[in-house]
């Protein structure tokens, strides 16, 4: 366990606690904490995750802004739902990429657990988009996802980051529980079904 593998996991912790509270600020710092894990991911052959901080950076500069945007009276953006018809093709769509990706560094990569870290690579990406929209369904979703990080990371030998995943498992559920509560309420987080 290396000093900046210890720095990541405490910003990463930060970030999903403000997120679930559904605080701006969580997005800046998981700029930092994903410029943090390309290098270690990077460093232990694990490209698909290098790939993923990579393009977590431009989702969270993304959900900065659109929950900077869309901020209603009450200062937050509102919780959504999506369609059964719209998580049943998201699946679809992460299962197919995810097979493909794999394959793919399989054959062309001396990758690390490349079809079980395709998986984390395209899940994580869908989740954390459902999170920068605001969609209920991201924390079911990071549940899966962390789960089976969990496994990966710790196969090679990220033990910090495996216990991290780990605390970020009870954090997804935290957040589920939160989110519905935020939901269920007359406040900010009341939920709105697009069409």
């Amino acid at each position: 366990m290396s000093p900046i593998e210890c720095v990541g996991a405490a910003l990463g912790l930060v970030m999903a606690w403000l997120l679930i509270i559904e605080n701006i600020w969580a997005w800046p710092v998981g700029l930092i904490d994903s410029a943090i894990y390309v290098y270690i991911f990077f460093s232990t052959k694990l490209y698909s995750d290098t790939i993923l901080q990579g393009v977590y950076c431009v989702i969270f500069g993304y959900g900065w802004w659109h929950w900077w945007r869309g901020r209603g009276p009450n200062r937050t953006v509102t919780i959504t739902r999506l369609s059964p018809r719209g998580v049943g093709l998201w699946l679809v769509f992460g299962a197919a990429a995810s097979l493909g990706w794999g394959e793919f560094m399989h054959r062309h990569t001396d990758a690390a657990l490349p079809r079980w870290d395709a998986f984390v690579l395209v899940f994580s990406l869908i989740a954390q988009w459902w999170q920068a929209r605001k969609r209920f369904e991201n924390w079911v979703a990071w549940m899966v996802v962390d789960a089976m990080a969990i496994g990966v990371y710790w196969a090679k030998d990220l033990k910090m980051t495996s216990y991290l995943y780990s605390v970020y498992f009870a954090m997804a559920v935290a957040g589920h529980i939160a989110w519905k509560k935020s939901m269920g309420s007359d406040g900010p987080g009341r939920v709105s079904t697009p069409r």
